[in-house]
Formats: structure tokens, sequence, C-alpha cells
């Protein structure tokens, strides 16, 4: 598909219907809704322009758009930190098209506290660490297809993944109700 498009650009649209909506999920989620659109576009732009580039003996491009469209993540940064900090402040998450778990719970003031204390738990991360996470977390990437996607080998991918899940261990124990050794899942961090 990728190869094709070389002569035949149309073949590109293909890897656009195949992708573009789960990117633009994970997109949204780390840049907020109105971000995502554009930079959903910009990341397709990006591939398209760079496909000559693309190893095709990959089969799934899945992994190499992630990485893309983290390196336009990167460029958005502030914006994306002052969108987890205004909801680690406010406790409303406008960039969901589902309500968090947090909020499905409206009576329980303290799951919109420990809501709060994630997201602002999340924008404290190293960007490095926070996108490792994310990318794991949110875009349901496993260690080697995020460490295609930042250019980085599996092993760093593991290293800073265990790096954050310890960071964020404290306020697992706290969510959990137990003070016992627990790390974060997948669900546990989708709180938006």
């Amino acid at each position: 598909m990728i190869a094709g498009s070389g002569d035949l650009p149309e073949a590109f649209a293909v890897l656009f219907d195949r992708h573009a909506a789960a990117l633009h999920r994970y997109l949204a989620r780390r840049a907020g809704g109105l971000i995502a659109e554009d930079l959903v576009a910009q990341a397709f732009l990006v591939a398209f322009e760079q496909r000559a580039r693309y190893d095709v003996r990959r089969p799934d491009a899945r992994a190499w758009l992630y990485g893309i469209a983290t390196n336009l993540l990167r460029r958005h940064h502030r914006d994306e930190e002052r969108l987890l900090r205004a909801l680690a402040r406010t406790g409303v998450d406008t960039t969901s098209a589902h309500p968090c778990p947090a909020d499905q719970i409206a009576d329980r003031l303290d799951a919109n506290a420990m809501s709060q204390r994630l997201a602002a738990a999340i924008a404290g991360l190293p960007a490095v660490e926070r996108d490792v996470l994310l990318l794991h977390a949110w875009a349901e990437l496993d260690l080697e297809e995020v460490g295609r996607a930042l250019g980085i080998p599996s092993g760093t991918v593991r290293s800073r993944l265990h790096r954050a899940r310890k960071r964020l261990r404290p306020l697992a124990s706290l969510m959990s109700g137990a003070a016992n050794d627990h790390a974060f899942t997948k669900e546990e961090l989708r709180y938006g």
C-alpha cells in the first residue's frame, strides 16, 4: 500500500482509512479535540511526504504513524502540559467524548479528586516517560511498537515505562485504598 503510493498516490488513502480514527482518538486524548484534527492531518501529510523512506518490510504502518504523531505532539508539548494541569485543577476533562470513570460517579468527590491527582501526576512526568506511558496506555501500542514509534530500543521503552509507573505508584496505592506495591494498569490510566 505505501510502496504502491509512489506511482499511485491514491493508494495512500487506504492507510488513512485504516488508521486515521484510532490516531485521532489518541491525539485527542493527548492534545485536545480541537488540535487532534490538525495533528492527524499533519501526521498523514508528513507520512505521505516521507512514504519513500518507509521500511516496506514492516507489514503494519501503525507504529510509524504513531511515531510521526508523537513527534508532532512534542511541538505541542506546552499545550499538552497546560491541558493536563487544567484537568488537575478543575477535574473536568473537556477533551474526551467519553466521560471519565470519576465523572460517572458524580456523587463521589474523592473519585473526582483522584482524577485530578492522576492528571497532575501524569503532567508532572518527564516528557519522554509520559510519551511512552500514553502510547502504551492510550494508543494501546505494545512495547516494541512504542519503541518503533519513538525510535528507541524496546529496553529503553521498558525502563521508561517502569520509571513512569514507579513515579505514579504512590497515587495508585491511594486509588486502590491499599499501600501495596501497585502499578497502574492501562485501564486505570484511561481516566479520559
